[in-house]
């Protein structure tokens, strides 16, 4: 017998080319006056903030422009954000950029209404009250924080990823326009993609699934792993472009339902001592956490396999779900993804600090929700043969 569960989606959700066009007359719709942009100076050079500026202009909404968002989410960037966005008299919040940005803009609008700092609701359901209405324009294809419940902000004071997880951190609104994502860089555009599909993976892995989001995970893995290498080849091709950004979409609101697993719990911890991007992190681990995690449960990888395009028809259960794994690895280093020992991480002081960082990655919860339990040890050496992987 299923157990009910609830199942959490923003209450607008437009995708499409050219939907960003659309933001004014969508920030019109929440009854609001002035909006508080949060972004990056690389969205602002680009001119990708221009083009949601002029639509606000176009229907006489205010704004004010928040771009420190410099690198991942820090506790300094929140309390900057707020700050500005009550000085000047903002009433709703606009993220535009990737997953550093919309998950800044994600705390700020749950801090605009709560009392205590970002810091006080680490955790999940920790959040007394709804934030303030948030827009997320997603410029890359692969957080799913737009449509997520989740915002992982670094508290640099403790060197700790924390994640926060409440349904007030649904954004109101999501506006997904791929064309945002034609100025991706190449590393950019895999690193996010490994991302999106570690979401769907885990997601659908996860002892939290359920039939809701078991369906958009394998529509998530075939439309990821099938358009990636292509989106990377070559950033101007639409199609591709469109399809890895409505699988990263879909992953997002996969996992926000089913949360993550291992390979997530693992990464944090890599970003919070080494400075790796998130994206990467998970794909150093993604491959061996999958070869790790299969026999918990064959048939879901096996599964994936197919969703990845692997011929199962032929083999045994266990057989097509190490299949996964083989495809997995092949796509990361299809697309150039560098290992953890190509990025220059010092194998002493990973290895001297493994043994913190799997205690801080079982702390996190993520991995208590993998079809395969992993013991501190087995998570030291986890780490271990990501390193050259």
């Amino acid at each position: 017998m299923l157990l009910a569960k609830p199942f959490h989606i923003p209450p607008v959700l437009i995708f499409g080319s050219g939907a960003s066009e659309g933001v004014g007359e969508e920030s019109r719709k929440l009854g609001v006056e002035k909006g508080l942009i949060v972004t990056d100076k690389v969205m602002v050079k680009v001119g990708i903030v221009d083009g949601i500026t002029k639509a606000l202009e176009q229907n006489k909404v205010k704004y004010v422009i928040y771009d420190g968002v410099a690198t991942e989410p820090t506790v300094e960037f929140v309390q900057e954000g707020l700050k500005t966005y009550k000085e000047n008299g903002c009433d709703f919040l606009l993220a535009v950029g990737g997953g550093s940005a919309i998950d800044t803009a994600k705390a700020i609008a749950v801090m605009a209404t709560n009392a205590g700092a970002i810091q006080d609701y680490q955790g999940l359901n920790k959040i007394p009250k709804e934030g303030v209405p948030l827009i997320a324009i997603p410029t890359t294809a692969g957080t799913g924080s737009e449509v997520s419940q989740f915002t992982i902000i670094t508290d640099t004071k403790r060197d700790v990823k924390m994640l926060i997880g409440s349904p007030f951190v649904i954004p109101q609104e999501a506006i997904v326009d791929p064309l945002l994502t034609l100025l991706m860089p190449r590393g950019l555009t895999a690193a996010t993609g490994i991302d999106a599909l570690t979401h769907a993976i885990e997601a659908y892995v996860s002892v939290k699934a359920q039939p809701m989001s078991d369906i958009f995970c394998l529509s998530a893995i075939e439309l990821i792993s099938g358009n990636l290498r292509q989106a990377w080849s070559n950033g101007n091709n639409i199609e591709a472009r469109e399809k890895t950004m409505l699988g990263a979409l879909q992953a997002g609101i996969a996992f926000s339902n089913s949360s993550v697993a291992l390979v997530h719990g693992m990464s944090r911890p890599i970003g919070a001592y080494f400075h790796v991007a998130h994206g990467v992190s998970n794909a150093a681990l993604l491959g061996v956490v999958t070869e790790f995690s299969l026999i918990g449960n064959p048939a879901r990888y096996a599964r994936i396999a197919q969703a990845m395009g692997e011929n199962v028809g032929q083999v045994t259960v266990l057989e097509a779900a190490d299949l996964a794994a083989k495809s997995i690895k092949r796509l990361v280093k299809d697309i150039k993804i560098p290992s953890l020992q190509e990025l220059g991480v010092d194998k002493e002081k990973l290895d001297k600090l493994a043994p913190k960082m799997a205690e801080d990655a079982i702390a996190s919860g993520s991995p208590a929700n993998n079809p395969r339990q992993a013991t501190k040890e087995e998570i030291i050496e986890l780490y271990k043969l990501a390193y050259s992987q």
